[in-house]
């Protein structure tokens, strides 16, 4: 017996993957392409046009952290929220930066294989199987506006995942500037990526805040939707749900979607 599947699930806006969704040649190739060139990559486009789900179909948990970026975060809160979402509890600090501002402790537990340079201070260790582990725990007061101190608190705990901004138009002018500047730093002095989503049309956001970002980032329009991609998605929908429109509607609802793979959803 096939699968039912809800209306919902399938047309319409999601908070998960649509069960209909379309890779793109142009779009998802070119995103899976980028992940292992060591440069940073912006996902770009107009709103509901597929960015997030981009990263969730060809990504899978494991493999990232993400923040979710608001309309009053400093640079220093947007470093915060990343060291939380690697792992760290941060508390503030009565300690004062240079510039006046707070630093911040941020702890964090963690194993480690004994490779790996030791860190913090030692909780306990654990063997067995020809592989021995350390738990570590490592505690540091950082300034969260400096960039050398967060690429410092991620190396200390080996952190390999992909660092994904969603949301990043909310953030106030000022901190996508300071930010753009601060990604040329975590090119050059480590090996973290960012995965920079957000909603605008200009490929070059990001350079034009920082001109020295040009070749260091990649860009993914997530625009770019074919006529075919979209008679696919709605194809796609009809199998799931055992329905069929007439060939008519279909091509007068792409012919009048501005290429938009949200008006399609939300007519069918």
């Amino acid at each position: 017996m096939a699968a039912e599947h809800k209306t919902a699930d399938v047309f319409g806006i999601q908070r998960d993957i649509p069960r209909n969704y379309v890779p793109r040649k142009k779009v998802d190739d070119v995103f899976v392409d980028s992940l292992t060139r060591d440069k940073h990559i912006v996902v770009y486009g107009s709103s509901k046009q597929g960015k997030t789900s981009l990263r969730k179909y060809n990504l899978q948990l494991e493999d990232y952290i993400s923040v979710t970026c608001s309309n009053t975060a400093t640079l220093a809160q947007l470093h915060s929220s990343i060291l939380k979402e690697a792992g760290y509890t941060v508390e503030q600090s009565t300690t004062r930066s240079v510039t006046g501002e707070s630093k911040i402790n941020a702890k964090i537990s963690a194993q480690f294989s004994l490779g790996v340079a030791r860190v913090g201070s030692e909780i306990g260790s654990t063997g067995g199987g020809g592989e021995t582990t350390e738990t570590t725990e490592v505690a540091l007061e950082l300034d969260p506006s400096d960039v050398n101190d967060i690429i410092r608190a991620l190396r200390e705990i080996a952190f390999e995942r992909f660092i994904v901004l969603e949301d990043f138009h909310y953030l106030p002018t000022e901190t996508q500037e300071s930010f753009a500047i601060a990604l040329k730093a975590f090119h050059e002095q480590s090996d973290f990526t960012f995965i920079v989503v957000g909603v605008w049309l200009d490929e070059n956001r990001l350079v034009q805040f920082n001109g020295d970002l040009t070749g260091r980032v990649l860009a993914v329009d997530a625009d770019a939707w074919s006529h075919d991609e979209l008679l696919e998605v709605i194809t796609a929908g009809e199998t799931l749900l055992n329905v069929s429109f007439h060939p008519s509607f279909k091509r007068d609802l792409i012919d009048a979607s501005f290429e938009s793979v949200y008006i399609v959803q939300e007519a069918c």
